[in-house]
Formats: C-alpha cells, sequence, structure tokens
C-alpha cells in the first residue's frame, strides 16, 4: 500500500527534523508531503535538506499562511493526483505520535475507509491537559457527535488516515471549515457517503518546541459550522419526512 503523510507546517523549525526522522523510522516506506504555508523561520528549507538525507520527503511551498484545512486540501488532492492508497493526516508538532502511525494504517486493510486516532476511547490518553482543556474538547465533540450523528468519540482528532477511494468520493472543493471545524466536517462528509469508519486508541501529548497555533476563532469556527449543519441536517430530515407523508 502507497501511503502518504500530509504534514501542514507554519514555523516548525523547532520541530521537524523530529517529527520526519520519527516518521520515516515508524513507517519507512511512506512518501511524506511537507505543505509549507511560507514560513518565516525556514522550515521548507529544512524539510528539503532532511529529505536528501531521508528520501521520501517532498515539500509543498504555499506563498502564505492559509489555513489547516486548506493544506490538508491541498495535500489530498496531491496524493490523489500521484496515485496514493492511502493519506495521512498528523500536526507537525509531535502532539501526535509518530509511533501510532501503522495503528491508523493496518485497519484499511481490513476494509476501513477512515481511520481516527481517538484520545476517548478505552485506551486513549491526554497526560498533560488540564481540566478546562478537557471539558471543551470533550464538550465540543458530544455537541458534534449529537447534532450529526456522527457515531465517533473524537471528531475533533487530527490524527487519521483516509483510504483513496474515500478521498475521491468527497468534493474536497466544498470543504470550507479550518481547525477543529476541518476535521469535524470531514468526518461528516464521510459518514454521509457511507465511509466504512474505525476509531484506535492514542496517545495524545502537548507541543514541546515552538507556538501553538490554536486560537479562539478556531473553537468558535468549530462551534457555530456545527450548529448550522446540524439545523440543515435537521431542516433535511423534516422536509424528507413531508416528502414521505405525501406519498
Amino acid at each position: 500500500m502507497d501511503v502518504l503523510v500530509v504534514l501542514p507546517t507554519y514555523n516548525e523549525s523547532e520541530n521537524i527534523d523530529h517529527v520526519l526522522r520519527r516518521i520515516r523510522a515508524a513507517l519507512p516506506a511512506a512518501t511524506v508531503l511537507v505543505v509549507d504555508d511560507g514560513s518565516p523561520d525556514g522550515t521548507a528549507d529544512l524539510a528539503e535538506i532532511l529529505g536528501k538525507e531521508l528520501g521520501g520527503i517532498e515539500v509543498m511551498r504555499r506563498t502564505g499562511k492559509s489555513g489547516l484545512g486548506s493544506a490538508y486540501r491541498a495535500g489530498f488532492r496531491w496524493g490523489l493526483d500521484h496515485g496514493f492508497d492511502a493519506c495521512i493526516e498528523m500536526d507537525a508538532d509531535l502532539s501526535h505520535e509518530p509511533e501510532a502511525l501503522p495503528s491508523l494504517v493496518a485497519p484499511l486493510g481490513d476494509g476501513m475507509e477512515l481511520v481516527i486516532g481517538s484520545r476517548y476511547i478505552p485506551g486513549g490518553v491526554i497526560p498533560n491537559w488540564a481540566w478546562h482543556r478537557r471539558l471543551l474538547s470533550r464538550g465540543g465533540n458530544l455537541y458534534a457527535s449529537a447534532l450529526l450523528g456522527l457515531g465517533v468519540s473524537d471528531a475533533t482528532a487530527g490524527f487519521r488516515c483516509y483510504a483513496a477511494p474515500l478521498l475521491d468520493r468527497l468534493n474536497l472543493d466544498a470543504v470550507r471549515a479550518e481547525g477543529y471545524g476541518f476535521q469535524i466536517e470531514m468526518t461528516y462528509e464521510s459518514r454521509k457517503a457511507g465511509a466504512s469508519i474505525l476509531e484506535v486508541p492514542i496517545r495524545f501529548v502537548d507541543r514541546v518546541e515552538g507556538e501553538s497555533k490554536m486560537s479562539a476563532f478556531i473553537v468558535v469556527e468549530a462551534l457555530g459550522l456545527v450548529t448550522l449543519w446540524g439545523v440543515e441536517r435537521l431542516f433535511g430530515s423534516f422536509r424528507r419526512s413531508k416528502q414521505v407523508a405525501h406519498v
């Protein structure tokens, strides 16, 4: 199976060497696509230098900071255009441990189309989060799953693997969210596309080096979009029930 790891970066010079070496050790045959949004700290240059040493590392240079969702969409399209069988998304800050990558890929061999690295199923661990972060994350996931019928415990998880046939079925150009909202939207669209979805437990740790990209806007965007999609889903079900009633 030809696997592409899509790794968005912006000012990750302190982490890029470690994360690429650990990805290579965990999945020796995988290709890594670093999608860099014009990092002024030279992240893309460092990735290219390391690519010459390790092999199997490509760098997509973008001119400006366009957002996480945009970076993943660009990476997925690149993967589909180059014939990969699966695309993995993960953060470059080492909050997603590369050693867990094989556990995301393996279920595709059993017919799964989306494998989510989950913090909220048995075996999932978040060792160093404050209670208020846990509450916000867990509450957001419960809210999204209830409104959208997702049937997963960790819809906001950004460590996941998509089978190429699923990505082919999705309209990536219509996916509009960034940050947490992007993960929820992709889960929702995958569910609507009839995807077989599995969650596997992961250990999620906070970044040690560099600065977090999290902002209040990302959280508010996600909650607003989930509410909008939930209302659309409710009215869609209502319209369908009326049509059935008039048959």
